[in-house]
């Protein structure tokens, strides 16, 4: 009866998710026993539901699942209580589930400041104990710069709790969003000045024991040093210099894992240990000398990749210099200097010569010439005037002028490049998956080939002290720092590169595919031409006018947000026409053009296919409308009340470079495709103008996406270029979206890489500079593999003694630092690699 009692006691408590502490294990056993089934009950957000039949629907879906107890789902809570049993289902197929079923469990960001971690295995850790949590949908952990990005579900975990795991691993955790920058910067030098007072005082004091090595080894015996003296000399450098090492270890092996500090303490503490136990019996061998100048060795190693590491994540630091400090602003007709962060949307801010720009805004008042170099990259200054943008960091050259401030703080131009340059850093590249699954059984694998080393040399009879140094030798040779920080290094310096020269890449996974691109596709209007259009030829049929069906047009456009409209309206301005009148029941017709009506009639503006589709006959003027097109322009077919009216001959102009960039782009070895919704007559002169041989022309909007994915499926790697809110879908759908950063919002928030000027010649630096990143990538990978493979089986060879293999060990992790920040020289702008250039030759000649 009690147990029955106690049984059903538990299985409540269990369900309603508490136990209280009189329950005890053999309790909650028994209770498991009797009713067969662990219950765990979780509140999940669902997203997308707008009805009760939506919320049915949900409950229906989850409770046919095996192991799914219980399901209700509240409508207006957004909510869904699911009870279930984990041995037979997981969160993760109940979260498929519901999205399966149409709707979405939407997941919270945090990105996470971890310190500690000081190899590649301790980010796997990190990033396989992250994963492993409850509500945890993907958790990425970046070696390079100590963050770790993570994405969970509410209700289901928490930030506190993601930290509190990281934590219990024995590293420290915080939100990354309570760190400040110069906190972080702080942090950096306190930890650069640390490592400089453990190497100085571990080199201080072995310099003695390297001279005396040095000295035996030469066969001059009188230099010897007691051995009561190498242990004095020894021992501050093993435990307190080295504290690092042991503390590391004891805190990976509490939580059942192993990493460098394992390997490190182990080695040492081992030629240490032994070497004790040789002075207190009186044996001749020793090995002080080998662990102090391992622990100074490996030290310097440290030293020199916090300094490294540091000057990887310069451009943030120079991109974080730009703000301007101050603003000027215009309260009650006074001017006023404030500190930036006081600054309010809607403020006018005066700006004088050689100042700082402090905000981003509209111009109203004045004329100058703007330095853009640091946001775009484009060297020339920019001539502004009332009406223009302008964006916080650039610089006025010449002028003074005052602007309404329409972006301030954190919502800035310059704010948003920063916060998208660091997602980007803190990002991973698919490379490195190898690396990562590497680096998670390393350590193990090490210590097992060490002891294996040790049991070989010692069975073949080269004796205890041969055994010995052999086994510290592959211990202390192994790095697998070299394994983590090959990837995210390289990417945080191609990135901030990137930044530079205005070029904003979302992270490692979109530079390594702009990486292997073969097909770039060019939006035409106000990517390959300028986006501003102006009319050039203009024919009426009789009865109208010509300043007649200019008016009538006009009136229409007005309307309309396309350029060829707003060309149109210009020049019912230009020709002093009033617009006395307003278009009424506007309609926009995609890809096709206008319907309105305006002075009694109906009137129809736009291509040949619109004008057909009311039965209109074109025959009277084809022969105008087809020399039109030839010369590249594009024609405007004009109906009122279903009866041809005439045509407008309107031209867009092709942008500066254009030609040269597509140039190169072909030299590359890639194929240079244009996607237009124009007539094909309009885009091949257009294409021939630039020098493009593919032309995909009358494609509507809303197929774009279409044409792109086509090309995917023909087994290509496609690059999508554009700057409009219909090149939105395409740009999502290409391997890799290039968002022309003069475009809208919409378009760069869909693209991969923004370019953040309109200059063609910034795809192909883009382009140049990801494959130049993931050639150190692979480089980096190369050359780290091919430490561990090579200095391992020559460690247990013999080939190394423990000091050469504490040297190779320190220096692994810093060379591949070294490469990577050579990419701080590369100037994708200047440089094709002459391997690049070899290459698409062999392209072009194939």
């Amino acid at each position: 009866m009690v147990k029955q009692y106690a049984c059903a006691r538990t299985i409540t408590l269990l369900k309603n998710g508490v136990l209280s502490v009189g329950e005890s294990a053999e309790a909650v056993a028994a209770c498991v026993k009797a009713a067969g089934e662990i219950r765990e009950t979780i509140s999940l957000p669902i997203a997308g539901m707008t009805c009760a039949a939506c919320s049915a629907r949900v409950e229906r879906g989850l409770r046919k699942m095996p192991g799914i107890l219980e399901a209700a789902v509240n409508l207006a809570a957004e909510k869904g209580t699911v009870t279930y049993d984990p041995g037979r289902v997981t969160l993760g197929e109940i979260v498929n589930k519901i999205r399966d079923i149409g709707y979405d469990v939407p997941g919270e960001e945090v990105e996470l400041a971890i310190s500690g971690m000081t190899c590649a295995a301790c980010s796997a850790r990190v990033e396989k104990r992250l994963n492993s949590l409850p509500g945890v949908q993907r958790a990425a952990v970046n070696l390079a710069t100590g963050r770790a990005g993570v994405t969970f579900i509410p209700g289901v975990t928490s930030a506190g709790e993601l930290r509190r795991a990281v934590v219990a691993l024995g590293y420290q955790a915080r939100r990354a969003a309570d760190v400040s920058r110069d906190e972080e910067g702080r942090a950096r030098q306190r930890e650069i000045r640390l490592q400089v007072t453990r190497f100085v005082l571990a080199a201080f004091l072995s310099l003695p024991l390297i001279w005396m090595m040095m000295a035996e080894a030469a066969g001059w015996h009188q230099f010897m040093i007691s051995p009561w003296i190498q242990l004095a000399l020894a021992t501050p450098v093993q435990f307190v210099a080295g504290w690092q090492f042991y503390r590391g270890a004891c805190h990976a092996l509490k939580t059942g894992g192993a990493n460098m500090d394992v390997l490190v303490a182990l080695g040492t503490s081992t030629a240490y240990f032994y070497s004790l136990a040789a002075v207190i019996m009186g044996w001749k061998t020793l090995y002080f000398e080998s662990a102090a100048v391992v622990i100074t060795l490996i030290l310097l190693g440290k030293l020199l990749e916090a300094v490294a590491r540091g000057k990887t994540s310069e451009a943030i630091k120079k991109l974080m210099g730009l703000r301007a400090e101050t603003a000027r602003i215009i309260r009650d007709g006074r001017e006023e200097d404030v500190p930036v962060e006081e600054v309010e949307v809607g403020d006018l801010v005066l700006v004088r010569p050689g100042e700082r720009i402090p905000v981003d805004g509209v111009i109203i008042g004045g004329n100058s010439s703007v330095d853009e170099s640091m946001l775009t990259g484009e060297s020339v200054p920019v001539d502004k005037g009332p009406g223009d943008e302008v964006a916080g960091a650039s610089v006025n050259k010449q002028g003074s002028f005052t602007f309404k401030a329409t972006r301030v703080g954190e919502d800035t131009a310059l704010a948003r490049i920063i916060r998208l340059v660091e997602a980007a850093q803190g990002s991973k590249a698919p490379v490195q998956r190898l690396a990562d699954r590497v680096s998670g059984i390393f350590v193990p694998a090490v210590v097992v080939v060490a002891l294996l080393t040790f049991g070989g040399w010692y069975l073949s009879g080269a004796g205890i002290t041969a055994a010995l140094a052999n086994m510290i030798t592959v211990l202390v040779i192994a790095c697998p720092c070299a394994l983590g920080l090959a990837t995210p290094t390289a990417i945080m310096v191609g990135t901030g590169v990137g930044a530079e020269k205005g070029i904003l890449i979302r992270g490692g996974e979109h530079l390594e595919r702009a990486g292997k691109i073969d097909t770039v596709v060019l939006d035409k209007t106000g990517t390959i031409t300028r986006g501003e259009p102006s009319v050039t030829d203009l024919l009426a049929l009789p009865p109208f006018r010509e300043e007649d069906l200019l008016a009538a047009v006009a009136v229409g456009e007005r309307k309309s947000e396309h350029p060829l409209g707003q060309a149109v309206v210009e020049r019912a301005r230009e020709a002093g026409i009033h617009f006395e009148q307003e278009a009424e029941d506007f309609e926009a017709v995609p890809g096709r053009g206008i319907r309105f009506r305006a002075g009694g009639r109906v009137w129809l503006v736009g291509n040949g296919e619109l004008a057909k589709s009311r039965g209109v006959n074109l025959s009277t003027v084809l022969t105008d409308k087809n020399r039109w097109e030839e010369e590249g322009k594009t024609v405007m077919v004009v109906v009122a009340d279903d009866r041809l009216a005439g045509m407008i001959a309107v031209a867009d102009t092709v942008k500066d470079h254009a030609a040269e960039a597509i140039a190169e782009l072909k030299r590359m070895g890639l194929e240079v495709y244009m996607l237009t919704g124009d007539q094909g007559r309009t885009a091949r002169a257009i294409a021939r103008q630039v020098g493009i041989d593919h032309v995909m022309a009358e494609v509507l909007p809303e197929n774009k996406a279409d044409e792109i994915i086509r090309l995917k499926n023909a087994g290509r790697v496609v690059a999508m270029v554009g700057d409009g809110i219909n090149d939105a879908p395409a740009l999502a759908a290409a391997d890799t979206g290039m968002a022309i950063g003069t475009g809208t919002d919409v378009a760069m928030e869909s693209a991969s890489i923004t370019l953040m000027r309109g200059d063609l010649r910034a795809i192909v630096y883009a382009i140049r500079l990801s494959r130049q990143t993931l050639r150190k990538i692979k480089q980096n990978l190369f050359w780290a593999f091919f430490y561990n493979f090579i200095g391992i089986p020559l460690a247990v060879l013999g080939v190394f003694t423990p000091v050469m293999g504490s040297m190779a060990m320190a220096f692994s992790s810093v060379s591949v630092v070294a490469n990577s920040l050579l990419l701080k020289r590369y100037n994708p702008e200047k440089s094709c690699s002459r391997i690049e250039t070899k290459k698409d030759n062999h392209n072009l000649e194939r």
